[in-house]
C-alpha cells in the first residue's frame, strides 16, 4: 500500500488506536480528531509523536472540515457506544452519531477524500432470529444507538447514489483485546469481566448469560478497516466483521476463571433493556468482497486480551 494521509476520527478510543497503530507502522501520515469523551490518551503513548492529534468534536462542522483537509482515506470510528447510554440518552446519541457522521461524509466529500470507511454495528440487526445474520437481512433496531448507526449505513448509501462518494460501512460484532476500557459503567463485558476478577470482584452478568455473542478481536477489525479502505466495488455497502461464531456470556466467563485461575462466581442482574438475545455473523461477504480472513480466533484473542490487562495491573 502506497503512502497515504489517514484521518481517524475516534482515534483514541479502542479500536481507533489499534487502526492509527497499523498505519502509523506502515509509515502513513495519520491524523487522529478525538474529543476524548470515551478514548485516552494513553492509547497513543507509544506512537504519539508519529501522529497529528486534533482535539474537538464530530459536532463541529468546521472542525471536521478543517481535519479532514488534505487527506485521502478516513476511517470513522467516532461514536457514543453503549446501548444502554442511548437508551438512557437518545439525544446525545443521535447528535454525535447521526449529525456528526454526516459533518464527517459531507467534509469529506467535499475536501475530496477518495474513500470514507464507516463502523457500523451488529446491532443494527435487533432481534432478527435468524444464524447466523447477513447482510441481505433486513435490519431491525431495537434501540437509539442501533437507529444511529444504520441511519450512518443509510447515508452512506445515499451518498453513493447522489453524490457519487464511497463509504463503506462495517458492522462490528462485540470487538474485544487491549485497551478497551473496563471503568464505564456502560463497558463492554470482555473488560468488565477480567478486571473484576483480577480485582477479587463478582463480575456482573445482566440475565440469564444464556445470551450469545460473536465476539471479535480487535485485530481482524483493524484488517478489515484497511481492506475495505482499497477494495473495488464495495462503496455504499455494508459488511460483517466478525470471527462467524457464537459463544456465551457464561462460556466467556467460563473461559476468563480458567485463565486467570479464579473461583469467584458471579452476580446476575436484571436483563438491559435494548440488548439482543444471541448474536453471530456470517462472514462470507466481507470474504468473497474485500478478501477478509479471520487472522486472530476468539480463543487466541481472548488469551491475548487478558495477558495485557493481567499486565496492566502489575504495572
Amino acid at each position: 500500500m502506497a503512502n497515504k494521509a489517514y484521518l481517524v476520527t475516534g482515534g483514541a478510543g479502542f479500536i481507533g488506536s489499534h487502526i492509527v497503530e497499523r498505519l502509523v507502522g506502515e509509515g502513513h501520515d495519520v491524523r487522529v480528531l478525538d474529543d476524548f469523551s470515551s478514548g485516552h490518551e494513553a492509547n497513543l503513548e507509544s506512537f504519539r509523536t508519529k501522529v497529528e492529534l486534533i482535539r474537538g468534536d464530530i459536532r463541529d462542522a468546521q472542525l471536521v472540515n478543517d481535519a479532514v483537509n488534505g487527506v485521502d482515506i478516513v476511517f470513522h470510528e467516532a461514536a457514543l457506544g453503549s446501548v444502554p447510554r442511548s437508551v438512557a440518552d437518545p439525544l446525545t446519541t443521535h447528535e454525535v452519531n447521526i449529525t456528526g457522521t454526516l459533518n464527517v461524509l459531507l467534509a469529506a466529500r467535499d475536501a475530496g477524500v477518495k474513500r470514507v470507511v464507516y463502523a457500523s454495528s451488529s446491532s443494527v440487526y435487533g432481534e432478527t432470529p435468524v444464524l447466523p445474520k447477513s447482510e441481505d437481512l433486513t435490519p431491525k433496531p431495537l434501540s437509539p444507538y442501533a437507529l444511529s448507526k444504520l441511519t450512518g449505513e443509510h447515508y452512506s448509501s445515499v451518498f453513493k447514489h447522489v453524490y457519487g462518494f464511497e463509504i463503506v460501512s462495517l458492522r462490528y460484532f462485540n470487538i474485544f483485546g487491549p485497551r478497551q476500557d473496563p471503568e464505564s459503567q456502560y463497558a463492554a463485558v470482555v473488560p468488565r469481566f477480567i478486571t473484576a476478577l483480577l480485582e477479587g470482584r463478582a463480575p456482573v452478568v445482566y440475565g440469564d448469560g444464556l445470551q450469545s455473542r460473536d465476539f471479535t478481536y480487535v485485530e481482524n477489525v483493524v484488517n478489515a478497516n484497511l481492506l475495505a479502505s482499497e477494495a473495488e466495488g464495495v462503496a455504499g455497502r455494508a459488511f460483517n466483521v466478525a470471527c462467524g461464531g457464537r459463544y456465551s456470556l457464561l462460556d466467556l466467563l467460563a473461559r476468563i476463571k480458567e485463565a486467570l485461575g479464579s473461583g469467584i462466581d458471579a452476580i446476575h442482574e436484571e436483563p438491559r433493556a435494548g440488548d439482543v438475545r444471541d448474536s453471530q455473523a456470517s462472514i462470507e461477504a466481507a470474504q468473497r468482497e474485500l478478501g477478509y480472513q479471520v487472522s486472530v480466533g476468539f480463543e487466541e484473542g481472548l488469551r491475548r486480551t487478558v495477558e495485557w490487562y493481567r499486565g496492566t495491573t502489575t504495572r
